[in-house]
């Protein structure tokens, strides 16, 4: 009987999302600052010799055909030939659908967690080509580190934040709405053409209005719920949306004041108080 091993898979927001182009296949180009945050779904491992992977319990509106992580896990198996299985229990706590990344991060801790626990000695590199099958936002996850991103995502390179936005807690809140991300892309009201920024630009306060999330204003033309909790909390600093929606979040000054402003919520919003991390917890699974 092997033992069961618990992993953490944080939540990312989008400190700002710009369209830059198209390309002739359809995606879209894009500039993006990936967060990594300390709040987390957790997952607990433990290896099967005998190849089958389970999930011990099922997730509510997660089909089994629909869970990345075991898809993730099965996606190792036939890269790797590895002939090893895994019983997979996850507890959720990142919302679904807002934005928050919280399936690809569940399917990145797994390709980390399991190239640990297989003893697959496969690198970074290795690690993201495969999570880049699973889902444009899975890389990130591997990168493990907070990332400015290009390409339609998949080209990243290690950012440090400003010393003003590295001490902040964020209050982020998601609507009771289901955005759908294909959509939001493929309206033809989106700006896809924002001109490219340099990280340098990104690294000064006095750009700070140069920054924003080009999604935005279509998603809070479709969904007034995320429109009037954006117009919440821009009464409390520069309220932002993450990745196509429908989570919204606002960076204070400290815990005390994110955690008062949770308690006066607008109602039909779920939310959490976070701190931005550095690093993947598990950062060091993979070389």
């Amino acid at each position: 009987m092997h033992s069961t091993h618990t992993f953490l898979a944080p939540a990312k927001i989008n400190l700002f999302l710009h369209i830059t182009g198209q390309r002739p296949d359809g995606y879209h180009t894009l500039q993006s600052v990936f967060q990594l945050l300390d709040y987390y779904d957790t997952l607990h491992l433990s290896v099967r010799d005998d190849g089958q992977v389970i999930r011990t319990h099922a997730i509510e509106h997660i089909p089994a055909e629909q869970d990345l992580c075991a898809r993730a896990a099965r996606t190792l198996q036939q890269a790797t030939g590895c002939m090893l299985g895994v019983n997979i229990t996850l507890e959720k706590q990142i919302p679904m659908g807002g934005g928050l990344g919280g399936g690809s991060s569940d399917a990145a801790t797994m390709l980390l967690a399991l190239n640990q626990l297989w003893s697959l000695q496969l690198n970074r590199q290795q690690l993201m080509a495969i999570g880049l099958t699973l889902g444009a936002d899975v890389p990130v996850f591997i990168f493990g580190q907070t990332a400015w991103a290009e390409g339609i995502g998949e080209v990243l390179s290690p950012v440090e934040l400003p010393i003003h936005m590295r001490e902040k807690h964020y209050l982020v809140l998601t609507p009771h709405e289901n955005v759908a991300t294909a959509k939001i892309f493929a309206n033809s009201r989106l700006t896809r053409d924002t001109k490219p920024l340099k990280i340098a630009d990104f690294s000064s306060q006095a750009n700070s209005k140069l920054f924003r999330n080009d999604l935005e204003n279509v998603v809070c033309e479709e969904f007034p719920s995320v429109a009037a909790t954006l117009q919440w909390l821009h009464q409390f600093g520069e309220a932002k949306m993450s990745g196509s929606g429908a989570s919204v979040f606002v960076a204070v000054n400290s815990k005390q004041e994110a955690v008062e402003l949770l308690a006066n919520k607008p109602t039909n919003t779920t939310g959490f108080v976070a701190k931005g991390i550095q690093y993947h917890p598990h950062f060091k699974l993979a070389n």
